[in-house]
């Protein structure tokens, strides 16, 4: 076994559990309610942004019953680099968003960047309204904008390192089910 695998599996031994499965999994049904009041009759785009938000958006989707089109995109605005610069597309959305409703799915509102500048692009390829729904927003005053806000929120978290459903930890435990939060950071 790797060194670096003993550490992965030590990070999940020691992390502290901000959610568990079921307050996780009623939260994106409460999502899923509000997000059906909103959009039942809009006949939406839902774009995944991967890899983050697969979990959340794979989950959600069960939860709108009502005509969509379901899709995904990619973008990073780190490009195996630790500071954000320009957006990076790795799979640009192949749905039309031209007269239409857009609802981006991602995993977090940490700072926001990236979702700011992936709605911007929705908003500017023709988008009718861009919604987001984001699993976690993060509750510290280092966002995009000061106004930045999601249009629908799972669960909120205190500003720390946080894995689990979708979310990573050096690329592993996306698959973790619950919120977890590293330990000491």
């Amino acid at each position: 076994m790797s060194a670096d695998l003993e550490h992965i599996r030590q990070v999940m031994r020691e992390a502290d559990c901000l959610y568990n499965e079921a307050e996780v999994e009623a939260a994106i049904a409460k999502v899923g309610e509000q997000i059906c009041k909103d959009l039942h009759d809009k006949n939406p785009v839902v774009f995944c942004v991967m890899n983050g938000g697969l979990i959340f958006a794979g989950k959600l989707l069960t939860h709108l019953q009502f005509p969509l089109e379901a899709s995904y995109l990619h973008a990073t605005r780190y490009r195996n680099q630790t500071s954000g610069g320009e957006l990076f597309w790795k799979a640009k959305p192949e749905v039309s968003f031209i007269d239409r409703d857009v609802l981006v799915v991602d995993d977090i509102l940490d700072e926001g960047h990236t979702l700011s500048a992936i709605i911007e692009f929705c908003k500017h390829a023709g988008a009718r309204s861009v919604h987001s729904a984001v699993l976690i927003d993060k509750d510290h005053d280092r966002k995009a904008s000061p106004d930045l806000k999601a249009s629908y929120v799972g669960l909120s978290c205190v500003d720390r390192y946080i894995f689990g459903y979708g979310m990573d930890y050096k690329g592993y435990w996306r698959n973790a089910n619950g919120i977890f939060a590293v330990k000491g950071m």
